[in-house]
């Protein structure tokens, strides 16, 4: 039921969305996404912006904090260098189609799948896991077990997220994953070059196809939210939380990630 917060109306919708309305005219003047546990920011002055664009806008944020994060490949050892490379193809190789072919099931809305079956169509047409094989091997970094174990709490949390099949909340992560990739290509070829490689087709193929790979994901949520609403009490935020430790760790190596 709204109530008044000094001038301005509160209401929450069934996403936990909360709009502040201002209390004569009833246009939105800011917008909380709230979330189980916390709550989030996500917008002010909204007013003819779709609920999807606000949330794209959120992901847009911690995307940039990841970048921004990020340190400079010639501050860099060799050795850590390596570590990064090592430590993204251990978890890019072997799950990336899984956790694409998990938010395919995941999903209700018939004009979802499509977009999503698209973007698994181009994975495997175009072999991306024997690009980034490639990647790694040219910049003399393919992942050792040590490499793939040390990310192990983080890999399996993300992987028993996605198992719960819920299709907003998967679509939300793999939106939020493509758009973290694309901006990561950079930084990532920077690496391989510092190690004296000239192998780049990998990051150069994902640091434009996942430009339109991030949109068409998030015109999938869009439409998933409108079939397969998600209860008001859920985590909308649940699996980009999750993603974004697993990429904390892959960046920082786990010594530094648990420190």
């Amino acid at each position: 039921m709204p109530f008044l917060v000094g001038q301005l109306t509160f209401w929450a919708s069934t996403y936990s969305l909360c709009l502040f309305l201002d209390a004569q005219s009833g246009i939105p003047h800011s917008v909380v996404l709230k979330v189980k546990m916390s709550t989030i920011t996500l917008a002010s002055h909204v007013h003819g912006e779709s609920l999807v664009t606000v949330i794209q806008q959120q992901i847009s944020g911690i995307i940039d904090d990841l970048i921004a994060q990020l340190p400079n490949p010639k501050s860099l050892t060799g050795e850590q260098r390596c570590g990064i490379i090592a430590r993204y193809t251990s978890i890019l190789e072997g799950n990336f189609i899984y956790w694409m072919t998990a938010t395919s099931i995941a999903v209700k809305s018939d004009e979802a799948r499509p977009i999503l079956a698209e973007n698994l169509f181009e994975e495997v047409r175009d072999a991306h896991p024997v690009m980034l094989r490639k990647f790694a091997v040219a910049a003399d970094a393919f992942p050792t077990a040590n490499d793939a174990l040390s990310l192990n709490r983080e890999l399996t949390a993300v992987r028993l997220f996605l198992g719960k099949l819920q299709g907003v909340q998967s679509l939300l992560t793999m939106a939020f994953f493509e758009g973290w990739i694309q901006r990561f290509m950079g930084f990532l070829a920077d690496l391989a070059a510092a190690q004296g490689s000239s192998e780049m087709e990998y990051t150069d193929v994902h640091g434009v196809c996942d430009i339109t790979h991030t949109a068409e994901l998030y015109r999938a949520l869009e439409l998933e939210m409108t079939a397969n609403p998600i209860s008001p009490d859920a985590d909308l935020f649940e699996g980009v939380d999750l993603l974004r430790t697993l990429i904390v760790a892959i960046v920082q190596g786990p010594a530094q990630h648990t420190a």
